[in-house]
């Protein structure tokens, strides 16, 4: 919920987590415009932000339900009224009992599998409690990660398992994460049609074989924007886009002036003979996460800006302790003029490798609009 409570950017603690209202307005408008040209509908993913104030202005643009990777999410998120909810995470036995309690109470959640292990297992509970509920079957369309390949006997298999149980098979999704390993828009927008065909291709065959598959659910953000046609597809799904980040930069689907969250951190100490400034922003803040380093620009722990989100040319966060983070210059030349440049008490943000990742580290962002006080936005953790 918004806080009533602004505070002035130069009065915030750090490190903190603030978020550019007017760069995350435009990322959320820039996604929804390409999505309704598109024709499909967007599920956003909102395990980036897990932030429900955010989550309120992606569907007041007209997203239509969200994607969870927890059951937490998808509980707090319907108590504050979001019935659409996709659980895009394996489903398992001992979690059957937590998602069946939010469908008795109105939840239109829908379970993921992709195996015939974890489809008997749904049936099985099912029909043990007289319940019914829909399953979507995971795809695996790039070798990223889970799902099956659209040409699988054990597609099928999966499908018949949960049909014969009388388990209503909505859909099929796949994710695309392999994307983010690329920078070239054509071999984005190839890996995009790749998408599309082999969930297309799955939803093809699970027909075929007499199991309705009326939903046909792909994404990432790189994907969803390198796409060029979408036929087959019913919906998309992306979640770092609100936000991006650095990896996101690195790939090239938005500027380093799109990049909506930062962490404000404080200059407290320099060490002159190696060109460091050290900052109250580090691991713990900023995260592990090191995603540029397998880039063509490796970004250490994140971008140094002014207040005010001018990239700091030339230096970056080269390294990071539990709470101590080292600013320097980005080619290891040691600069003499930092000390005098960012003395003690300097505010810098600092953008971000992986946007969630980051935001993780933090139970609250700050809202900061073009023109007056930030506002504080609750965030929620665990699983």
């Amino acid at each position: 919920m918004t806080s009533d409570t602004a505070h002035p950017l130069e009065a915030l603690d750090t490190p903190a987590a603030l978020i550019d209202l007017p760069r995350m307005q435009h990322n959320i408008a820039r996604m929804q415009h390409r999505m309704n040209a598109l024709g499909v509908k967007f599920r956003p993913h909102v395990k980036t932000t897990k932030c429900l104030d955010v989550v309120r202005a992606q569907l007041a643009a007209g997203a239509q339900g969200i994607t969870v990777s927890t059951l937490k999410e998808a509980e707090a998120f319907f108590a504050a009224g979001i019935k659409d909810i996709l659980y895009a995470v394996g489903i398992v036995a001992g979690k059957l009992p937590r998602a069946m309690a939010l469908r008795r109470r109105g939840c239109d959640l829908k379970l993921v599998v992709d195996n015939v292990e974890a489809a008997r297992a749904v049936v099985d509970h099912a029909r043990r409690h007289g319940e019914r509920c829909e399953v979507w079957i995971e795809v695996d369309t790039d070798g990223h990660r889970s799902g099956l390949t659209p040409e699988q006997d054990a597609l099928l298999d999966v499908g018949r398992t949960l049909q014969a149980g009388g388990i209503d098979v909505g859909g099929v999704m796949t994710h695309a994460g392999s994307s983010y390993d690329l920078s070239d828009r054509a071999a984005l927008a190839a890996l995009a049609e790749q998408e599309r065909a082999g969930c297309v291709r799955a939803a093809e065959r699970l027909r075929e074989a007499g199991v309705p598959c009326a939903a046909v659910s792909v994404g990432s953000t790189p994907t969803a924007l390198a796409a060029e046609r979408l036929p087959g597809v019913t919906e998309v799904r992306a979640g770092v886009y609100v936000f991006f980040d650095l990896v996101m930069h690195n790939v090239g689907v938005c500027a380093m002036d799109e990049i909506a969250l930062s962490v404000l951190t404080t200059v407290i100490g320099h060490q002159p003979d190696k060109g460091w400034v050290i900052v109250d922003a580090g691991w713990m803040a900023m995260s592990r996460d090191r995603g540029t380093a397998r880039q063509a620009h490796d970004y250490g722990y994140g971008q140094p800006c002014t207040l005010d989100g001018m990239p700091l040319d030339g230096l970056t966060l080269i390294g990071a302790n539990q709470e101590h983070g080292i600013l320097a210059a980005s080619d290891g030349t040691v600069r003499s003029d930092l000390v005098e440049r960012f003395p003690v008490g300097t505010k810098l943000r600092v953008l971000p490798n992986h946007a969630c990742a980051t935001g993780a580290q933090f139970p609250e962002y700050q809202a900061v609009p073009s023109r007056g006080a930030a506002q504080t936005w609750a965030r929620f953790h665990g699983w």
